[in-house]
Protein backbone atom coordinates (compact mmCIF):
# COMPACT_ATOMS: atom_id res chain seq x y z
CA UNK A 1 0.00 0.00 0.00
CA UNK A 2 0.95 3.34 -0.98
CA UNK A 3 -0.58 6.43 0.70
CA UNK A 4 0.63 10.35 0.56
CA UNK A 5 -0.99 12.13 3.94
CA UNK A 6 -0.67 15.96 4.13
CA UNK A 7 -2.67 18.80 5.35
CA UNK A 8 -3.47 20.83 2.75
CA UNK A 9 -2.86 18.22 -0.53
CA UNK A 10 -3.49 20.01 -3.76
CA UNK A 11 -4.00 23.25 -1.85
CA UNK A 12 -0.72 24.05 -1.26
CA UNK A 13 2.45 24.37 -3.29
CA UNK A 14 4.64 22.20 -2.19
CA UNK A 15 2.09 19.24 -1.09
CA UNK A 16 1.14 19.91 -4.79
CA UNK A 17 4.37 19.26 -5.94
CA UNK A 18 4.98 16.10 -3.29
CA UNK A 19 1.63 14.69 -4.39
CA UNK A 20 2.74 14.93 -8.60
CA UNK A 21 5.74 13.42 -7.51
CA UNK A 22 5.20 10.36 -6.27
CA UNK A 23 1.89 10.14 -8.85
CA UNK A 24 2.12 6.37 -10.31
CA UNK A 25 2.08 7.92 -13.70
CA UNK A 26 1.93 11.47 -15.31
CA UNK A 27 -0.70 13.43 -13.92
CA UNK A 28 -2.13 13.51 -17.34
CA UNK A 29 -2.53 9.95 -17.36
CA UNK A 30 -3.35 9.43 -14.08
CA UNK A 31 -6.66 8.39 -13.54
CA UNK A 32 -8.54 9.65 -9.97
CA UNK A 33 -11.21 8.41 -8.05
CA UNK A 34 -11.83 11.61 -5.85
CA UNK A 35 -14.46 11.23 -2.72
CA UNK A 36 -15.74 14.33 -2.13
CA UNK A 37 -16.39 16.11 1.45
CA UNK A 38 -19.84 16.15 3.68
CA UNK A 39 -20.96 19.21 1.93
CA UNK A 40 -21.25 17.50 -1.45
CA UNK A 41 -25.24 17.59 -2.69
CA UNK A 42 -26.28 14.69 -4.96
CA UNK A 43 -26.74 17.65 -6.95
CA UNK A 44 -23.51 18.80 -6.89
CA UNK A 45 -21.80 15.75 -7.40
CA UNK A 46 -23.75 15.54 -11.12
CA UNK A 47 -22.87 19.03 -12.08
CA UNK A 48 -19.26 19.03 -13.12
CA UNK A 49 -17.84 21.24 -10.29
CA UNK A 50 -15.57 18.60 -8.83
CA UNK A 51 -14.43 17.54 -12.51
CA UNK A 52 -13.48 20.78 -13.05
CA UNK A 53 -11.49 21.70 -9.20
CA UNK A 54 -9.64 18.01 -9.83
CA UNK A 55 -8.61 18.76 -13.73
CA UNK A 56 -7.44 22.28 -11.91
CA UNK A 57 -4.33 19.48 -10.43
CA UNK A 58 -3.41 18.78 -13.97
CA UNK A 59 -5.77 15.59 -14.56
CA UNK A 60 -7.71 15.00 -17.52
CA UNK A 61 -11.45 15.43 -17.10
CA UNK A 62 -11.90 11.94 -18.89
CA UNK A 63 -9.82 10.28 -16.19
CA UNK A 64 -12.03 12.05 -12.93
CA UNK A 65 -14.12 9.86 -11.37
CA UNK A 66 -16.06 11.44 -8.84
CA UNK A 67 -17.88 9.25 -5.93
CA UNK A 68 -21.34 9.88 -6.28
CA UNK A 69 -22.64 8.73 -1.97
CA UNK A 70 -25.95 8.45 -3.34
CA UNK A 71 -25.51 6.03 -5.94
CA UNK A 72 -22.02 4.12 -5.04
CA UNK A 73 -22.51 0.68 -6.69
CA UNK A 74 -20.47 1.92 -9.58
CA UNK A 75 -17.39 2.99 -8.07
CA UNK A 76 -16.42 -0.95 -6.78
CA UNK A 77 -14.70 -1.68 -9.64
CA UNK A 78 -12.76 1.49 -11.34
CA UNK A 79 -9.81 1.24 -13.49
CA UNK A 80 -8.18 4.10 -11.30
CA UNK A 81 -4.37 5.15 -10.51
CA UNK A 82 -5.21 6.96 -7.19
CA UNK A 83 -7.71 8.02 -4.61
CA UNK A 84 -8.07 11.56 -3.16
CA UNK A 85 -10.06 12.38 -0.23
CA UNK A 86 -9.38 16.03 0.76
CA UNK A 87 -10.42 18.26 3.36
CA UNK A 88 -14.01 18.97 5.31
CA UNK A 89 -15.02 17.77 8.56
CA UNK A 90 -13.51 14.39 9.21
CA UNK A 91 -16.74 13.16 11.02
CA UNK A 92 -19.07 13.99 8.37
CA UNK A 93 -16.72 12.65 5.47
CA UNK A 94 -16.31 9.63 6.87
CA UNK A 95 -19.90 8.77 7.87
CA UNK A 96 -20.56 9.46 4.31
CA UNK A 97 -17.87 7.00 3.14
CA UNK A 98 -19.04 4.26 5.74
CA UNK A 99 -23.08 4.84 4.60
CA UNK A 100 -22.41 4.00 1.10
CA UNK A 101 -20.29 1.26 1.61
CA UNK A 102 -17.25 2.66 -0.04
CA UNK A 103 -15.12 2.05 2.64
CA UNK A 104 -14.60 -1.08 1.71
CA UNK A 105 -14.28 0.08 -2.12
CA UNK A 106 -10.97 1.95 -0.47
CA UNK A 107 -9.76 -0.29 1.11
CA UNK A 108 -9.78 -2.59 -1.54
CA UNK A 109 -8.01 -0.41 -3.96
CA UNK A 110 -5.51 0.17 -1.71
CA UNK A 111 -4.62 -3.13 -0.89
CA UNK A 112 -4.28 -3.93 -4.71
CA UNK A 113 -1.82 -1.55 -5.93
CA UNK A 114 -4.08 2.16 -6.20
CA UNK A 115 -2.09 5.32 -4.52
CA UNK A 116 -4.32 6.93 -1.51
CA UNK A 117 -4.47 10.65 -1.31
CA UNK A 118 -5.54 12.36 1.57
CA UNK A 119 -5.49 16.10 2.71
CA UNK A 120 -6.39 17.23 6.16
CA UNK A 121 -9.70 15.04 6.91
CA UNK A 122 -8.46 12.65 3.94
CA UNK A 123 -5.29 11.69 5.65
CA UNK A 124 -7.18 11.57 9.32
CA UNK A 125 -9.79 9.32 7.81
CA UNK A 126 -7.01 7.28 6.80
CA UNK A 127 -5.78 6.62 9.61
CA UNK A 128 -6.37 4.12 12.62
CA UNK A 129 -8.29 6.33 14.85
CA UNK A 130 -10.37 9.61 14.77
CA UNK A 131 -10.79 10.37 18.21
CA UNK A 132 -8.29 12.98 18.64
CA UNK A 133 -9.69 14.82 15.80
CA UNK A 134 -12.89 15.81 18.54
CA UNK A 135 -10.43 19.00 19.70
CA UNK A 136 -10.36 20.67 15.82
CA UNK A 137 -13.31 19.02 14.25
CA UNK A 138 -16.94 19.41 15.46
CA UNK A 139 -19.03 15.42 15.42
CA UNK A 140 -22.41 17.08 14.25
CA UNK A 141 -22.71 13.59 12.59
CA UNK A 142 -23.14 11.22 15.30
CA UNK A 143 -20.74 8.95 13.73
CA UNK A 144 -20.81 6.23 16.15
CA UNK A 145 -17.58 4.09 15.18
CA UNK A 146 -14.20 6.75 15.52
CA UNK A 147 -11.94 4.45 14.05
CA UNK A 148 -9.96 5.37 10.48
CA UNK A 149 -9.94 3.05 7.64
CA UNK A 150 -6.10 1.89 9.13
CA UNK A 151 -4.48 1.94 6.13
CA UNK A 152 -1.76 4.02 8.29
CA UNK A 153 -1.38 1.99 11.54
CA UNK A 154 -0.70 5.78 13.31
CA UNK A 155 -2.60 9.00 13.86
CA UNK A 156 -1.50 12.55 12.44
CA UNK A 157 -1.84 16.04 13.71
CA UNK A 158 -2.94 18.47 10.49
CA UNK A 159 -2.36 22.00 10.17
CA UNK A 160 0.27 21.47 13.27
CA UNK A 161 1.67 24.88 15.01
CA UNK A 162 2.94 24.90 18.31
CA UNK A 163 -0.75 25.36 19.47
CA UNK A 164 -0.81 21.57 19.11
CA UNK A 165 2.16 20.55 21.01
CA UNK A 166 0.78 19.74 24.09
CA UNK A 167 -1.65 17.69 22.23
CA UNK A 168 0.98 15.87 20.02
CA UNK A 169 3.03 15.49 23.30
CA UNK A 170 -0.15 13.99 25.16
CA UNK A 171 -0.64 11.42 22.61
CA UNK A 172 2.63 10.32 22.24
CA UNK A 173 2.80 9.98 25.77
CA UNK A 174 -0.34 7.68 25.45
CA UNK A 175 1.82 5.24 23.43
CA UNK A 176 -1.36 3.89 21.59
CA UNK A 177 -0.33 5.03 18.12
CA UNK A 178 2.94 6.35 16.93
CA UNK A 179 2.04 10.13 16.09
CA UNK A 180 2.51 12.01 12.96
CA UNK A 181 2.42 15.96 13.16
CA UNK A 182 2.06 17.65 9.60
CA UNK A 183 2.30 21.43 9.26
CA UNK A 184 0.63 23.12 6.26
CA UNK A 185 2.95 22.29 3.11
CA UNK A 186 4.04 18.69 4.75
CA UNK A 187 3.38 15.73 3.62
CA UNK A 188 4.99 11.91 4.18
CA UNK A 189 4.96 9.47 1.59
CA UNK A 190 3.99 5.75 3.62
CA UNK A 191 4.07 2.76 2.83
CA UNK A 192 2.61 -0.03 4.29
CA UNK A 193 2.74 -4.02 3.47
Amino acid sequence: MKLILSSCDFGHPESAKFIHKHLPKPVSDCRILFFPNEKATEAAIKSGKYESRISSFGFQKKNIYIADYFNPAQYFDLDIDAIYISGGNTYGTMKRIRESGLDKAIIDYVQNGVLYIGGSAGAHIASADLSHVAKYDTDTFGLADLFGLSLFRGILLCHYTDLKKADYLSLVSEGKYTVKALKDGESILVREE
